[in-house]
C-alpha cells in the first residue's frame, strides 16, 4: 500500500453557534496557528455546501491543501445544512447565518484580522445571505464559486423539468398544511422523498430527501434568504465570482446577472472569472483557480 501524505499543520476543532449547534472545522495553516494568527496573516474561510468537507470531492476537500501548497492559510467549516441537515431536519438555511458568526469570531480569537470568505455551491447561497447581513472590519472580501442566482429557482425548474412526484406546487401546498402559519417555529415537520428531481427516472441519484421546514427555507418560493439576486445588491465587500466553463449546474448567465445587480447597488469591486476546463467544482484546473482566489486574497490584503 502506498504511503497517505499527511500534512503537518492541520487540526480539527468543533465550535458551538450561538444556539449551541455544534460545528465541525478543520484548520490548515503553514505553521503553528498560535504563531501564524497574526492580525495581516490574511486566511481564507471556506463554506462548503450540502455534502460537507469530509464527503465532498472538488473544491471542498482538495482546496485547502492546495491552498497550503502556496504558503495560505485556510479554515473550512461544516454548516448545519452538511452531511444530511437537509435531511434529519436541522439544517435550516436561515440559521446558517449563525454558524458563518461562529467561525469568524473564533479566527477572530485567534487574532486573525485579515479574513476571506469562499462561499462553495450552497454555501455560496449561504456567504451571501451572511455578507447581505453582516458587515465585520475582519473580513477583506467574499468568493462565490459556483454560486445560483436563487437556489429555489433553481429547485423549481429542475423539478418542472423531470416531471417530478410530488410536483414542486404539490410539495408548497403539503409544507403549508403541515408548518402552518409560522414554518420556522412550527413543531411539526416530516422527511419526504422528492422523485425525478434531478433525472428521468426513480433511482436514488435522481432523486432528493428534504424534511418539510428544510424545503421550505432553502428551496420554497417563500425562502427568500436562498435567494441570492435578493441580497447581494446589498454587499459592499469586494465579491470575486469563480465560475467553471462546463458547470453543469449553473448556467452561463447566473454570474453575470448577479454581478449586474451588485454593480447597479453601488459595488465598484465585483470580477467575474471562469475556469476553462472546469465544471461545477473547478478544481478540475486547479491551477488557474488558486491563481484567481490568490490574486484576490494578494489585492484586497490589509
Amino acid at each position: 500500500m502506498s504511503k497517505i501524505k499527511v500534512h503537518e499543520h492541520q487540526y480539527l476543532f468543533r465550535l458551538k453557534a450561538e444556539d449551541d449547534f455544534p460545528i465541525s472545522t478543520l484548520l490548515v495553516t503553514r505553521k503553528n496557528y498560535k504563531k501564524d494568527s497574526f492580525p495581516n496573516t490574511p486566511i481564507l474561510l471556506q463554506i462548503h455546501g450540502l455534502l460537507g468537507h469530509f464527503l465532498a470531492r472538488g473544491t471542498p476537500r482538495l482546496l485547502p491543501h492546495a491552498l497550503l501548497e502556496k504558503g495560505f492559510s485556510s479554515m473550512s467549516i461544516n454548516t448545519r445544512l452538511a452531511s444530511a441537515g437537509q435531511i434529519n431536519g436541522q439544517g435550516i438555511f436561515d440559521d446558517t447565518i449563525k454558524d458563518i458568526d461562529a467561525a469568524i469570531d473564533f479566527l477572530k480569537h485567534l487574532n486573525y484580522k485579515n479574513i476571506f470568505i469562499l462561499g462553495y455551491s450552497l454555501g455560496a447561497a449561504m456567504l451571501v445571505n451572511w455578507a447581505a447581513n453582516r458587515h465585520d472590519k475582519a473580513v477583506k472580501g467574499i468568493i462565490l464559486e459556483g454560486g445560483h442566482y436563487s437556489i429555489p429557482d433553481s429547485w423549481k425548474k429542475d423539478f418542472g423539468k423531470w416531471k417530478s412526484k410530488p410536483s414542486y406546487e404539490e410539495i408548497y401546498k403539503k409544507a403549508k398544511s403541515i408548518l402552518g402559519k409560522d414554518p420556522y417555529n412550527s413543531p411539526n415537520d416530516e422527511t419526504f422523498v422528492v422523485y425525478q428531481s434531478r433525472g428521468p427516472s426513480k433511482e436514488p441519484l435522481n432523486s432528493e430527501i428534504f424534511t418539510y421546514k428544510t424545503w421550505w427555507f432553502m428551496s420554497g418560493p417563500e425562502a427568500y434568504n436562498a435567494m441570492s439576486y435578493r441580497q447581494i445588491g446589498k454587499i459592499k465587500l469586494p465579491i470575486l465570482m469563480i465560475r467553471g466553463m462546463h458547470d453543469f449546474l449553473v448556467e452561463d448567465w447566473e454570474p453575470e446577472a448577479l454581478a449586474e445587480i451588485a454593480c447597479e447597488s453601488g459595488n465598484k469591486d465585483v470580477k467575474i472569472v471562469d475556469i476553462p476546463e472546469a465544471r461545477h467544482d473547478c478544481m478540475e484546473n486547479s491551477d488557474e483557480t488558486l491563481k484567481a482566489i490568490i490574486k484576490m486574497i494578494a489585492k484586497y490584503s490589509t
